[in-house]
């Protein structure tokens, strides 16, 4: 079975829609302002009700308020919800109580304690393993893949963090039985929040042969 692949950080309708033609099984959009790619008060609603049902669209929050994440998620008809910050365990199985799909993000790097995530099995759908910065995702850094090995919980994870062109021949050789999926955003842009299709194009053929 080929690796899901999501693509995060989307906001323009054209550029919506023209991946949406490529078939992506998670679309990402960012509700936390500070981020370069936040959606923003213009987006309309219609921008994402109009996609094919089979892609899930997944709303990306930063230490959001529980009522603030549902309500964005609702009134946007989305039901992945991706937490890049500090939320607990209970927070993410009460939005899973409530029918959403969770992906739980965590910022990783060669001192990562992968025990810490126990606690949030029971509670996520998903985790997202993207490079640990000062920022929430975004960066455009990788950090080193072989620490992968170290997790052996029975829950699949998607990889994040600067997973670009140059790099996903090399991404396809991970081995781990719980690999899911890969997180395309920074590296496949013209500028931020604006999708760069054609080599999208080229990394869904490569990942999907």
């Amino acid at each position: 079975m080929s690796l899901k692949i999501k693509v995060c950080g989307m906001k323009y309708l054209a550029n919506i829609k023209a991946l949406a033609e490529l078939e992506p099984d998670f679309m990402g959009f960012i509700f936390y302002p500070p981020s370069q790619r936040f959606i923003g008060v213009e987006f309309e609603r219609n921008d994402v009700a109009n996609l094919p049902p089979e892609i899930q669209r997944t709303a990306v929050f930063v230490n959001a308020h529980l009522h603030e994440v549902i309500e964005f998620a609702n009134l946007y008809g989305m039901k992945t919800i991706q937490l890049h910050g500090q939320e607990s365990p209970e927070f993410c199985g009460e939005l899973r109580a409530k029918g959403f799909k969770v992906i739980k993000a965590f910022g990783v790097d060669e001192n990562f304690n992968f025990e810490i995530l126990n606690a949030f099995v029971e509670h996520v759908d998903f985790f997202l393993f993207d490079t640990k910065t000062s920022a929430h995702g975004g960066s455009g850094l990788i950090f080193d893949w072989r620490i992968l090995q170290k997790y052996n919980l029975d829950k699949p994870f998607l990889l994040s963090g600067g997973l670009s062109p140059d790099n996903l021949a090399e991404v396809l050789k991970i081995e781990h039985k719980n690999f899911y999926g890969v997180d395309l955003n920074s590296k496949f842009e013209i500028e931020p929040a604006l999708k760069d299709i054609e080599k999208l194009e080229k990394a869904f053929e490569l990942i999907r042969a």
